[in-house]
């Protein structure tokens, strides 16, 4: 499902236009960038969180080359599925 028919399918269940739809998506993903940017969780109950997690510098492996490479320390958006979404697709 791309974002277009996410959106359609937005509207068609709660009964709202295309328009409106895009507008509360957008906002949607707009508000949990803020949250990420600032380092806050995300939590949306049954459904899951997002949250931001700081990852060690490591050493690894061109795959190309075999020659060892340092991975430098960065942050990354981790998601963690609730137990209701877990559950339906189960």
């Amino acid at each position: 499902m791309n974002k277009t028919d996410f959106i359609g399918a937005v509207a068609k269940t709660a009964g709202l236009s295309k328009v409106d739809s895009k507008k509360a998506i957008e906002a949607f993903v707009k508000t949990v960038e803020g949250a990420v940017k600032k380092g806050d969780k995300v939590s949306l109950l049954g459904f899951g969180t997002f949250s931001v997690v700081k990852k060690a510098a490591r050493k690894g492996i061109n795959p190309k080359t075999k020659a060892a490479i340092e991975i430098p320390a960065r942050k990354v958006v981790k998601f963690k599925v609730g137990a209701k979404l877990a559950q339906i697709v189960k």
